[in-house]
């Protein structure tokens, strides 16, 4: 088993307060829950209005297949056009639990 972990830390410069960030975030998670295989949560930042952290999480037998979904939901979030700049991200691959 291989698991391919990714952290993306995103602005959100139009938001004001908790409830709107919530509902931005949660737009964010279920459409790439939607677009691709993976497990996705905040995971950091929770009381910041203008801050996102979303830890993602893709598991499956061969590394190379977990790590290329990983690198899309990347790019899906680098090309996200809405309430979002993507700042910055972290990837991990852990091989052969």
């Amino acid at each position: 088993m291989n698991v391919s972990l990714c952290r993306i830390y995103l602005h959100l410069p139009m938001v004001q307060n908790l409830k709107a960030k919530r509902s931005i975030s949660q737009r964010i998670i279920r459409r790439i829950r939607d677009a691709f295989p993976v497990s996705v949560s905040e995971v950091d930042h929770q009381d910041l209005w203008q801050r996102l952290t979303l830890g993602i999480a893709c598991v499956g037998s061969e590394a190379k297949i977990t790590n290329d979904v990983i690198v899309q939901v990347i790019k899906f979030m680098d090309k996200f056009r809405g309430d979002t700049e993507l700042l910055d991200w972290e990837k991990e691959i852990i091989k052969g639990i």
